[in-house]
């Protein structure tokens, strides 16, 4: 069994969060570690619900802000409804996901967690002009 590192970064390489999670498969699809992530992030969000959510992706009704979303509500999420949503904001270039030195291109890219336990998710900002 191996253990991960979940960072989130800046798109300069600079650390903003992260957490870690025992007990994983040593080999595992770059979907299902999209998936654990945004299942954890939930569930810590929904054993003690509050304004401010810091998550990979935003939730419904939520307004983004520094370090993650204002909730207009406090109300317990959905984990499924936010991990599809993550695989929505991968397909569209919402995020990178870059396991070691490699960025991950497909979900179903199978990981070796025994080579490479840090996940590092850079979230990526549009920009506004023309």
């Amino acid at each position: 069994m191996a253990l991960a590192t979940f960072r989130d970064e800046s798109a300069t390489g600079r650390p903003l969060d992260e957490f870690t999670l025992p007990g994983l498969p040593d080999r595992i699809s770059a979907r299902e570690l999209v998936r654990l992530r945004v299942r954890e992030e939930v569930a810590r969000y929904n054993a003690a619900p509050s304004h401010h959510f810091r998550g990979l992706v935003r939730p419904t009704d939520a307004e983004a802000e520094l370090n993650g979303y204002r909730m207009r509500d406090t109300r317990t999420l959905d984990w499924e409804k936010q991990a599809d949503a993550a695989e929505a904001a991968f397909a569209r270039n919402g995020f990178l996901l870059l396991i070691g030195d490699r960025q991950i291109a497909d979900l179903d890219t199978m990981i070796d967690l025994t080579a490479d336990p840090v996940l590092s998710f850079v979230k990526l900002v549009q920009l506004v002009g023309g």
